[in-house]
């Protein structure tokens, strides 16, 4: 059985005081494994990752109950920068590009806190452009005047110019055609396979998703309403419905499905 790298037990995070986004929600990422996040916008998928990267107080907001942890220890109350110390890196929704500077600027601003020496780094950036090679044609230019896939596959490999042990990766596919949507999963497949990198990431692709994980939790309104084998889930009929456009009945939310209802674990 694969090493537990991160779990998350049973948290509540909640914004500006009064609003309760995440209500009891609890997974585990194995040590080399690829997990998504699935569901639909505002289910709680972006603040699940910013919990785990501790990004929450920049917007407001806390864990109020419950506990993550890295390795078996405890990082609620670590920094963002003590995360990246342990090889945790996210890679936010968005695209975030430093617009003015070129892609190959932008990607050694991920070697900042590197502290192996300068042959090191440009070993990295090499590696980088063998995986992105779009971005070693496109080297010189300004981060602004590139396409959205190119700006995705830059914030992809400046997080990795920092040699992560973790990605959080939030929405990847968001903005892009299906394509280049497409070439990105198999970078991050590849990136798993060859280099070991283990990723979590936040998808509204669900189908996509699924092809590339394998594992997957469905989050509705805060909670995690369904997880399972990413093979499993596929099959799933009410994932079918609700999250591939497949079936048609008149359900308006996955709370009604009966498999829901047997599996309120977040109450205990």
């Amino acid at each position: 059985m694969s090493t537990t790298l991160l779990e998350v037990n049973g948290i509540e995070v909640i914004y500006n005081h009064v609003i309760l986004v995440l209500k009891g929600v609890s997974l585990k990422v194995p040590e080399g494994g690829v997990v998504s996040l699935l569901g639909g916008n505002g289910a709680g998928k972006t603040t699940t990752l910013r919990a785990v990267s501790n990004l929450l107080a920049g917007e407001r907001g806390e864990v109020t109950k419950g506990s993550i942890s890295l390795r078996g220890e405890r990082i609620e109350k670590l920094t963002t920068a003590d995360m990246v110390e342990r090889g945790v890196i996210q890679v936010m929704e968005g695209r975030h590009c430093f617009a003015h500077l070129s892609i190959e600027d932008n990607l050694l601003t991920g070697a900042y806190t590197r502290k192996d020496g300068k042959a090191a780094v440009a070993a990295t950036l090499e590696k980088v452009y063998d995986y992105f090679p779009r971005l070693k044609t496109r080297r010189g230019s300004q981060a602004a005047y590139t396409s959205g896939g190119e700006q995705q596959m830059c914030a992809i490999g400046r997080a990795l110019m920092a040699n992560p042990k973790m990605v959080l990766l939030d929405e990847p596919s968001m903005g892009l055609a299906p394509q280049i949507v497409e070439e990105v999963f198999e970078i991050v497949k590849d990136l798993n396979q060859r280099e070991k990198v283990t990723f979590l990431l936040a998808e509204q692709n669900t189908n996509m998703a699924l092809r590339y994980s394998d594992y997957g939790y469905i989050l509705e309104n805060g909670r995690i309403v369904m997880d399972g084998e990413a093979k499993a889930l596929r099959e799933n009929e009410d994932v079918k419905e609700f999250y591939l456009g497949m079936g048609g009945g008149d359900r308006k939310s996955f709370r009604d499905v009966k498999s829901y209802k047997r599996r309120k674990r977040w109450l205990t």
